[in-house]
Order: C-alpha cells, then sequence, then structure tokens
C-alpha cells in the first residue's frame, strides 16, 4: 500500500543520481548480474523485469539477464536471492506481498524481509479497480449502490480476486470491514478466470489490478466502481477512488520493487539506485508499463525501506482480523 507517504518529494528525487553516476559500472565487471522474477514468463511481472534490465545495460558491463524462479507463490525466488552472495550480482524483481503481507499469512516463513535483504529501489505501482459483473443491477452505479444491493442481496453478495492472500484478496477484506459487510471472498487461479467468472454472471464483483481490467472494459460485461489508489488512476481518471466514495481508509496499491541480499555494500546500492532511477526515466519503459496498466515509482533506498515497514505494519491487523492462514 502506498499511503499517506513515500512517493519521494522533489528535492530527495533529484539528489539520487547524486548517490552515484548512474552509469557507473556495477556488481563485479566480470560476472553477469541477474534480476529474479517469482513468476513464469509472458507475464506483467516478466515483461516489466525485461524492459527495466534492458534499460540497465549500460550500467552493467558484463551483462544484466531475467532469471524466472516461480514456484510457491513467488517464495522460492525470494528465498533464492536470501541466499545469493551480498555482491550486487543477484537481484530480486517482486511485487509488494511477498514482502509485506506473506509475513503475516505464513506461520513458517523462511525468510525474514527485514533482516535477509537490502532494498534498492521501487520500481513500478498500481491501483486495484472494483468491479462488477451482469449479475449485479444496472443501477448499482456506485459503491453506495452496491453497499445497499449487498444488504439486501446478501447471498449473491461475493467478490473475487485474483488468488488467496495477496493484495486483490485483503483489498477486498478491508473495503467490507469498511463498509460493514461480509462480503463471501471466492479465490481464482488468476485474473482471467476470474474475468471470465464475472462477466458470466457467475460471481458480482472481483478486485483486480487496473491492468487486467481495460482490456475488458470495451465488452460492456465489466462495470468500474472505484479504484483503490490514493488519487485517481490515469488509466481510469473518471473513476471516483474508495476514499472518494466516501471509504477513507481502503487505500491498497500493487507495487514492484528490487531488493539484494542482505549486507550488500552501501556503495553497490547506491549505485544500482541511481541506475534504476535513471532508466525510469525512459518512455519507452514508461510505455511499456502503461501496457500492464503500471506507473513509474521513484524512491531511494531509504523510502523504499521505509515502504515495506509500513505496509508490512498495516497489513498485519487486516490479515489477523481475517483469521486467513496460507497453506504451506
Amino acid at each position: 500500500m502506498i499511503h499517506r507517504r513515500h512517493l519521494l518529494s522533489l528535492s530527495a528525487v533529484l539528489a539520487l543520481p547524486t548517490l552515484a553516476t548512474p552509469g557507473a559500472a556495477l556488481a563485479q565487471q566480470d560476472k553477469i548480474s541477474r534480476l529474479i522474477v517469482g513468476f513464469p514468463p509472458g507475464g506483467g511481472t516478466d515483461v516489466a523485469a525485461r524492459a527495466l534490465a534492458e534499460k540497465l545495460r549500460s550500467s552493467y558491463p558484463a551483462g544484466i539477464l531475467v532469471e524466472n524462479k516461480p514456484g510457491a507463490a513467488a517464495r522460492l525466488s525470494v528465498e533464492y536471492v536470501k541466499n545469493a552472495p551480498a555482491d550486487g550480482t543477484t537481484m530480486l524483481f517482486t511485487p509488494d506481498f511477498a514482502m509485506t503481507i506473506y509475513p503475516h499469512s505464513f506461520r513458517k516463513l523462511t525468510y525474514d524481509p527485514i533482516k535477509d535483504f537490502t532494498p534498492v529501489a521501487a520500481c513500478a505501482k498500481t491501483a486495484l479497480a472494483f468491479i462488477v459483473g451482469p449479475s449485479v443491477p444496472e443501477s448499482v452505479k456506485t459503491l453506495a449502490d452496491f453497499v445497499t444491493w449487498c444488504k439486501a442481496n446478501p447471498k449473491q453478495a461475493a467478490y473475487a480476486s485474483t488468488s488467496a492472500g495477496a493484495t486483490p484478496h485483503f483489498a477486498g477484506v478491508m473495503f467490507s470491514k469498511a463498509a460493514g459487510l461480509q462480503i463471501l471472498h471466492v479465490p481464482y487461479k488468476g485474473g482471467a478466470p476470474a474475468l471470465q467468472d464475472l462477466m458470466g454472471g457467475q460471481i458480482a464483483s472481483s478486485f483486480n489490478p487496473i491492468g487486467e481490467v481495460l482490456p475488458q472494459l470495451k465488452s460492456g460485461k465489466v462495470r468500474v466502481l472505484a479504484t483503490t489508489g490514493a488519487q485517481r488512476s490515469k488509466f481510469m481518471p473518471d473513476i471516483p477512488t474508495m476514499v472518494e466514495s466516501g471509504f477513507k481508509d481502503v487505500v491498497a496499491e500493487i507495487w514492484i520493487g528490487i531488493l539484494m541480499p542482505a549486507n550488500t555494500p552501501p556503495s553497490v546500492v547506491a549505485k544500482a539506485a541511481a541506475a534504476i532511477h535513471e532508466a525510469l526515466k525512459s518512455q519507452e519503459l514508461n510505455d511499456t508499463f502503461s501496457k500492464f496498466g503500471m506507473d513509474p515509482f521513484l524512491s531511494t533506498p531509504e523510502s523504499f525501506a521505509a515502504l515495506i515497514k509500513n505496509d508490512m505494519a498495516m497489513w498485519g491487523p487486516i490479515i489477523k482480523a481475517s483469521g486467513f492462514t496460507a497453506e504451506e
């Protein structure tokens, strides 16, 4: 969640290049550097990682490549980087939930996001879209309308998410609590099947990343009632946020960032952060992010570390109150 806080002030952003020259050689001169992604090739996280790696090549003279290590809901990739040498050549490219939600939902997590990693930089962010399908009457046009409809039709009031235990799941928990409802959560294995059932009328509503929803809007079978960002999304400028709709505590954004193993030398971290900051200025990279409904997200290592800690603290009580425990 990105809320009340860590977006860099202009002065902090402008100061980033002074940490190190972005074009300076990074990591070991004779060793290829790797961005480790915990998902299969072709998905949004993988495509974003490859686009970023392409823009970082000038800073990595020995080369930089993306290596996919899917499995255990991205935990395998996190554990792999945790145990890698702390020399800056192995970097984790991960969504927020592996760092901020899993510590609360897995009883036996084999890594500590704070102790085992060195935050380098946030790279991209997106909000969620709260959508309803044809099983919800056309007269439901706002969140307030939806709450009224849920109270009158409690057995039909269910929401889908892209998976159990990730940000969309708990965004629904936040909204249900704020609305005074008990909306049934139905987890799916990915956004596509959730959207298919929603458009087919099998489920009333869903929380999905904005990039998953954009291609479906022309079908007329998906209606967006609100987004979960702190501000309106540039991809859906006419759609109000949850906050604007009267639910002031419902702010949930997904971010993707880069971390290195704990004890990576500060000079290595600073150079990598400066190179990433420079890469994020690329219009080509921003265009790639936009295809997935993502915005570039500028940070320093310090502000990114604060973001992780604050999001961990924010999600803890929400997950505990939900009673959810992930399968090991």
